[in-house]
């Protein structure tokens, strides 16, 4: 039996009754047009302040997010640490707040959660979006090389004082920092700033990371000049590696535009240039991996390279991670070898936490295979139960 074929450790966390209703929600996800009536129907009821909060609380919301508050997610950061030692990345999923009381409060929620992180060793890493702390359409300018105006110069160095504020905190508490991609058109203003950050605050280790989306034809190259760059500079290089979030409107908006898609042609090469990804930062010293992956070959290659290089497998430099609620075969199996896991936790307010939600339904639908190899899984698991 191969490693990510042990359901019985994939799912050892699970009583019967959530065993039963990830079960469910999956078969749910598979059907497409329900996925989108449900997504078009939640908004709708969600936007006419229906009382659906309790049905989503008790269905999706708690399939895929760990609580509306930190505290509340300590129970789940508490049984997966303890009980089967996967560790949680807290990750406050609230979307698309375009004020400055809202980037301000957004810096609050990180630093509370670095305390956090100081605090349990099941927390590893703090993780926010460079929009979390700044307007997209601002990035977006910077990104195209335009003009600022004086109030934008000003707005941009308030961003830039979040950015510093909390990677000055992160590196007195030792706790490194993810930092999201989002969309190409706004990525390079995030990238030279990251950049900045790194060579900053990783003169010892990495500390702040940025994230490599791989289903774009150009990061690896992106990878090679920021490796450059940090020889030169002497700082250690931190990357979360994903294959990519927002693939359909990368393409709609190069087309609507004119301008060549940034995305790699299909999923073959986007496999590719992601197994490349990795390959290339395990042969280098001074980087430090959290490779962000639901897919089981590269997986494997991982652990490969690790034996491969002489990398024990907690050494920190490398973590692997999943979301919470998905691919519990990757991440309990792996862990179970000792290797280093986190699940990315989600938490936020039901109604400010759907964007996230939904998002992950039309992924999972839209990514061949994914919700059926889930929901074999969880077959082969009621049967191993017999339920």
């Amino acid at each position: 039996m191969k490693l990510f074929d042990n359901t019985e450790v994939a799912f050892a966390l699970k009583s019967d009754s959530q065993l039963e209703r990830a079960y469910f929600l999956f078969r749910m996800i598979q059907n497409e047009p329900m996925v989108r009536i449900g997504s078009a129907v939640t908004n709708f009821a969600l936007k006419a302040h229906l009382p659906i909060e309790g049905l989503i609380r008790s269905t999706v919301f708690d399939h895929f997010c760990g609580g509306v508050t930190e505290e509340d997610c300590l129970p789940i950061i508490d049984n997966m640490y303890n009980n089967g030692n996967v560790h949680s990345v807290l990750d406050y999923s609230v979307e698309g707040k375009d004020e400055e009381a809202s980037f301000d409060g957004a810096l609050e929620k990180i630093l509370k959660i670095l305390n956090f992180c100081e605090e349990k060793k099941s927390i590893p890493y703090a993780v926010f979006k460079p929009t979390g702390f700044g307007r997209f359409a601002l990035y977006q300018k910077i990104s195209e090389g335009k003009e600022l105006s004086e109030s934008e110069k000003q707005e941009w160095s308030r961003v830039e004082a979040r950015f510093h504020k909390v990677c000055k905190s992160a590196l007195e508490k030792d706790v490194p920092l993810l930092i999201d991609a989002e969309e190409s058109w706004m990525q390079k203003a995030a990238d030279d700033l990251i950049e900045e950050l790194m060579a900053a605050y990783n003169k010892e280790k990495a500390i702040v990371f940025n994230t490599l989306q791989m289903y774009r034809h150009d990061r690896m190259e992106y990878l090679k000049q920021l490796h450059q760059k940090a020889h030169q500079e002497g700082f250690h290089i931190g990357m979360k590696v994903v294959r990519g979030a927002y693939m359909e409107k990368e393409r709609e908006r190069a087309k609507e535009k004119g301008y060549p898609s940034p995305i790699c042609e299909n999923k073959l090469a986007t496999d590719e240039n992601y197994d490349n990804a990795i390959k290339y930062m395990m042969e280098h010293k001074n980087m430090a991996l959290f490779a962000g992956t639901h897919n089981e070959e590269s997986s494997y290659l991982l652990m490969e390279l690790a034996k491969q290089y002489g990398i024990k497998n907690d050494d920190k430099r490398l973590w692997f991670g999943q979301l919470f609620g998905m691919s519990d075969h990757i991440s309990y199996n792996l862990a179970n070898e000792g290797y280093n896991v986190a699940k990315y936790l989600p938490f936020g307010p039901v109604r400010d936490v759907m964007p996230y939600l939904i998002r992950r339904a039309e992924e999972n639908t839209s990514v061949a295979g994914q919700t059926s190899r889930e929901l074999n899984l969880l077959k082969t698991e009621r049967k191993r139960r017999k339920l």
